[in-house]
């Protein structure tokens, strides 16, 4: 297949709507996705829609980048530094992106049991995992475990945010909720627990044990992996929650 043709020009079966249509939208390569959404070639030395899609993933992978990991958390700035890439396909490009972690994100509510660190990980991947800044958040549940709401507590810096029980609980206690799964992330990526982390996981613990309502995990999430302070930290059996 050519791809200095426009795609009008290739043969129908070679066409990335028809192939999209006919054999699924896994059979598509990354440049033939964005070419979709293109839609025309209008920059780039007026390169056809797939062309302009190999244009943009080889601007992306300069580096030694892999252009996925770059697209994931791209802005339209970013984007319109690209040759032929104006407002117009910037924003098409960065609302795809952002479609597709919603729907690959997203869990229905009211019958959602969180039974597991990844099941409770993959409730709060939208609003935590490749958030520049810092959040804290909590995961509101029922005697049940089943998922009543999520609600981000605090945004603090690229480096650090701050939580305090009395913000958490307030929550917790407006919604009704019995258990709580609390969590927050590391935009650095890496996971593990600061000291700070553990401190804060203690008084809360602490604090959940007088308020009679267990928390069931505390979550640090970053760069597509989680890790659960119950599993692999002492906390717990320190500071017992009685959410059997």
């Amino acid at each position: 297949m050519t791809y200095s043709l426009k795609v009008a020009e290739l043969p129908v079966s070679e066409r990335p709507r028809e192939r999209l249509l006919q054999q699924g939208s896994k059979s598509l390569s990354t440049a033939e996705l964005i070419a979709i959404l293109l839609g025309t070639g209008q920059g780039a030395g007026k390169l056809s829609a797939i062309g302009l899609g190999q244009h943009i993933l080889k601007e992306l992978s300069q580096h030694q980048r892999d252009p996925l990991d770059v697209l994931r958390d791209i802005s339209a700035r970013e984007l319109m530094q690209i040759p032929g890439i104006k407002q117009a396909k910037a924003t098409t490009i960065l609302a795809a992106i952002e479609l597709g972690k919603r729907v690959f994100q997203s869990r229905p509510l009211d019958r959602t049991i969180l039974d597991s660190p990844a099941a409770a990980a993959a409730a709060l991947s939208h609003d935590l995992m490749w958030q520049p800044q810092e959040k804290f958040a909590v995961l509101l549940l029922d005697v049940k475990h089943r998922l009543i709401g999520t609600q981000v507590i605090t945004i603090g810096t690229a480096t650090e945010t701050l939580a305090h029980p009395r913000d958490i609980f307030r929550e917790v206690i407006r919604q009704n909720a019995t258990r709580v799964i609390i969590a927050h992330n590391h935009p650095s990526g890496v996971i593990e627990p600061s000291p700070e982390d553990i401190t804060l996981t203690r008084q809360l613990l602490s604090a959940a044990q007088l308020l009679s309502i267990p928390i069931l995990d505390h979550l640090i999430l970053g760069n597509g992996e989680h890790r659960s302070l119950r599993q692999t930290t002492t906390l717990w059996e320190e500071n017992p929650q009685g959410d059997q």
